[in-house]
C-alpha cells in the first residue's frame, strides 16, 4: 500500500508505514486519471499542419471536451492507459524500409560545450520569443534584451558549468544515444540514420535538417527526446521545425511523423525503475528510502491556460513506474516536485527546494533523488540536483542523500526507442481530414498540430517563462519596480556625493560632503 502520511521520524529506521500521499493524479479520489493507450505512434505531420489538416490515423481513438472553470476550450483524454509493450514483431517493415531512406531526428534543448559558448548559449535561448515574450511594438528588442540579458547572466551561469567539467555533456551523451539508437534499429532490420537536432546550441535543428535532405531521407519520424510533452520542450522544437517545413518544398513533400511522447513504454518505465531500484540497495535500510521525483517545471499557466498535457503525463509517468516497483516489492514513500523555476510567474508545484526543506522539517532521513523528466545528464542534474538540492538537503536535516543517474544509453531504453520508431514507420504520411466536430485531444498522441494551435491562439496571454517587465499590481511589477526603485536612489546618491549638490544636500541630510 502507497496511501498514508508521512510521519516524524529522528532516523532511517521510521515505521515503514510512513508514506506520502500521492501527488493530485496519484491520489485515491483520482488514482485513475489515465490517458489514452499507446497501442503504437501516430502519424503526426509538421507538413500537414501548414496546410491545416489533421494529423492522426482515422483510427485514432480520442475525443474532445471542455471545460468552463475559465471559458477557454481544455482538452483532457477519456480513456483508460496503460504500459506500452513494443509491438515491432506484428509490424512487417520490408515493403516500408525497401525502397525508402528512413532518418529519425532526435531533438533537445542543446547546451554549452564549452565556457566561451555560455554567453552565446543564453543568447540564443533569450532570443526565443517564447522565452521572453514582448510586446509586438517592442518585438525588434528582442535580440539586443536577449544580448544584454546573456551578458548579464554568463558570469553566474558560467560558475555553474566551471562546477561540472566546464561544459554541458548533453550534446555527447545525445550523440551516443543517436549512435545506439542507429545500431539497434540496424539490428531490427531497419537501416536507418540518425540526426540530432537541438534548439538552443549546436548541431542546430537547422544544421540536422540540411543533413537530412542531402542524404536524400524520403520517411522522417521525429523523436523528442522528452518522454512527457510540453509545449515549453517538446513543441518549442516542433514549432521551429514546423516554420522549417513550411518554407521547403522538398521537406514539405517528405513523408514524416512525430512521436510526441513516449512515457508510458514499458522499455522506459522497466529502465527507470531498473536504476531506482539498483541505487535503493546502496542504503542501509532501501525499505525506509523516500523516492523523490524532481521533474522539470512548466509556467503554471502552461497547463491551466493553453492546456498543456505536462502535468497529466508527469503524473501518469510516476505513477507507472511506482506500480512496476510495486511488482518488484518495492513499497517506498515517494513524492513529486518540480525544479528549475525562473523569474516572478507561478510555475507548477510543489517546488522541490520547498518540498525537500519540508520533508526535512517532517523527519525524513533518507531521500533518493530521480530525475524523472530528463533522459541524459546535462546542467540541471550534475549541478541543480547533485550540487544545491543535495546540500539543501543535508542543512533540511536529511542526512543521507542518493541520485538515480540519467537514462543515458541504457541497453533497453535504447532498444525500446527503437521499437517506437519501427512501430510509427506503418503511420509516416497518414493524416485524416480535421473539422470542428473531429478535433483530437491533448494528449500524449492525440494531434500535436491541435495543441500547438491552441497555444499559438493564447500565448499572448500567457506569461512568459521569463518576465523582463510588467505593469500593475502584481508580484512581478512589484520585483522589479522595487528594483528600479532602488536603482534610481542608488543613482541620486551617487549623484549627491560626487558633485555635493541636490536636494539631500539642500535639505541639511549629507552635509558632511560640502
Amino acid at each position: 500500500m502507497r496511501s498514508g502520511r508521512i510521519q516524524s521520524s529522528a532516523s532511517c529506521s521510521a515505521s515503514s508505514s510512513s508514506t506520502f500521499p500521492h501527488p493530485p493524479c496519484l491520489s485515491s479520489a483520482s488514482r485513475h486519471c489515465k490517458f489514452p493507450r499507446l497501442l503504437s505512434p501516430r502519424a503526426l505531420s509538421l507538413s500537414q499542419r501548414v496546410s491545416r489538416n489533421c494529423l492522426v490515423p482515422e483510427t485514432s481513438q480520442f475525443s474532445f471536451s471542455k471545460q468552463s472553470s475559465t471559458n477557454k476550450k481544455r482538452l483532457f483524454p477519456v480513456n483508460v492507459g496503460a504500459l506500452v509493450t513494443s509491438n515491432t514483431e506484428a509490424i512487417s517493415t520490408g515493403p516500408l524500409v525497401a525502397e525508402e531512406k528512413i532518418g529519425v531526428l532526435l531533438l533537445n534543448l542543446g547546451g554549452p560545450e564549452t565556457l566561451d559558448d555560455v554567453q552565446p548559449f543564453l543568447f540564443n535561448l533569450f532570443a526565443d520569443p517564447d522565452i521572453i515574450r514582448l510586446p509586438r511594438l517592442f518585438r525588434f528588442l528582442q535580440k539586443p534584451l536577449a544580448q544584454f540579458i546573456s551578458v548579464l547572466r554568463a558570469p553566474k551561469s558560467k560558475e555553474g558549468y566551471a562546477s561540472i567539467g566546464g561544459g554541458s555533456p548533453l550534446r555527447r551523451i545525445t550523440d551516443d544515444q543517436a549512435e545506439e539508437l542507429r545500431k539497434s534499429l540496424w539490428a531490427k532490420d531497419v537501416p536507418a540514420k540518425v540526426y540530432v537536432g537541438m534548439r538552443y546550441w549546436h548541431p542546430f535543428t537547422e544544421e540536422a535538417i540540411e543533413q537530412i535532405k542531402k542524404d536524400g531521407i524520403t520517411k522522417l519520424v521525429v523523436l523528442p527526446l522528452y518522454p512527457q510533452f510540453s509545449i515549453s520542450t517538446s513543441g518549442s522544437s516542433l514549432r521551429l521545425l514546423e516554420s522549417i517545413f513550411r518554407d521547403d518544398e522538398y521537406l514539405v513533400n517528405m513523408q514524416h511523423t512525430v512521436i510526441p511522447s513516449w512515457y508510458q513504454r514499458e522499455g522506459y518505465i522497466k529502465s527507470m525503475a531498473n536504476l531506482i531500484e539498483k541505487e535503493l540497495q546502496k542504503f542501509d535500510r532501501p525499505e525506509k528510502v523516500v523516492i523523490f521525483f524532481s521533474a522539470h517545471g512548466v509556467p503554471l499557466a502552461y497547463v491551466e491556460e493553453a492546456g498543456d498535457p505536462y502535468k497529466a503525463e508527469m503524473e501518469e509517468c510516476v505513477d507507472l513506474i511506482i506500480e512496476e516497483l510495486e511488482k518488484r516489492k518495492i513499497t517506498n514513500a515517494y513524492t513529486l516536485a518540480y525544479q528549475s523555476r525562473v523569474g516572478p510567474v507561478e510555475w507548477l508545484k510543489p517546488y522541490t527546494d520547498d518540498t525537500i526543506v519540508d520533508l526535512g522539517r517532517k523527519g525524513v532521513k533518507c531521500l533518493l533523488a530521480v530525475p524523472i523528466s530528463f533522459v541524459s545528464e546535462h546542467i540541471e542534474t550534475l549541478e541543480e540536483i547533485d550540487v544545491e538540492y543535495k546540500e539543501l538537503a543535508l542543512e533540511s536535516g536529511i542526512q543521507n542523500w542518493g541520485r538515480v543517474p540519467a537514462l543515458g544509453c541504457e541497453p533497453m531504453f535504447i532498444s525500446d526507442l527503437a521499437d517506437a520508431v519501427i512501430e510509427s514507420l506503418p503511420y509516416v504520411g497518414a493524416m485524416a481530414v480535421s473539422n470542428l466536430e473531429a478535433r483530437q485531444s491533448l494528449v500524449p498522441l492525440g494531434s500535436v498540430e491541435e495543441l500547438l494551435a491552441t497555444y499559438d491562439s493564447q500565448r499572448r496571454e500567457l506569461p512568459a517563462p521569463v518576465t523582463v517587465w510588467e505593469w500593475g499590481w502584481t508580484k512581478s511589477a512589484e520585483t522589479w519596480n522595487g528594483r528600479a526603485a532602488m536603482l534610481a536612489v542608488l543613482v541620486l546618491l551617487l549623484l549627491e556625493v560626487t558633485t555635493g549638490e541636490g536636494f539631500l544636500h539642500q535639505w541639511g541630510i549629507l552635509p558632511l560632503f560640502h
